[in-house]
């Protein structure tokens, strides 16, 4: 995606694992200000609380006009990139809102399952890609080059892992670990089991 300092980026799917870490991430590179677009309005007040005033919510109720205008309303500067996290249960129609709500020349990185589980497929608006010159790629996960940036945003106290509770297991305690991860999921919490 390339996140230039100053911009406006849109995590659509913001309020799970994936979408909280590129937030930090985000804020951690320099954005001008995130747009957090999820369904949970819980998580999405806690994303405020720790991010504070560049982190902007967008509830998302899946009625695509309301959607659309809660997100051009959300950010006074136009949206340079989105960033799609949304899961295989979410509808391809808030896909498709978030990839519109980016201006001319933007950029949308898809890396959610929308369509994964067998539902809606998403149909991406040809004409007015291809009109507004919009980039539009899929990722699956992450390059391995990004790896070592993300240690140096750690080491110079840009990416702070303050956010994140950290449960460390042995490998022998793997039932434990599993136990664990799965009565502690949600953003923020990782479960690391060493060898």
């Amino acid at each position: 995606m390339e996140l230039q300092a100053g911009e406006t980026l849109l995590v659509s799917g913001a309020t799970g694992n994936f979408g909280s870490a590129a937030i930090a991430i985000a804020m951690a590179m320099g954005a001008g200000r995130v747009l957090a677009a999820g369904r949970n309005a819980q998580a999405l007040s806690e994303l405020v609380h720790r991010f504070g005033q560049r982190l902007c919510p967008v509830h998302l109720t899946g009625d695509a006009e309301m959607d659309a205008a809660a997100m051009r309303q959300a950010s006074p500067q136009r949206i340079d990139a989105v960033l799609d996290f949304l899961p295989p249960s979410a509808p391809a129609s808030l896909a498709r809102t978030a990839l519109m709500a980016v201006r001319p020349y933007g950029r949308t990185v898809l890396m959610g399952g929308v369509g994964m589980l067998g539902g809606e497929d998403l149909a991406l608006p040809y004409p007015w890609i291809m009109r507004n010159l919009i980039t539009v790629s899929g990722q699956w996960m992450y390059s391995r080059e990004i790896i070592p940036d993300c240690i140096a945003l750690v080491r110079s106290g840009l990416l702070q892992l303050e956010h994140f509770a950290l449960a460390e297991f042995a490998i022998e305690d793997i039932n434990h670990a599993i136990d664990h991860a799965s009565t502690h999921a949600g953003a923020f919490n990782l479960t690391v089991v060493r060898p």
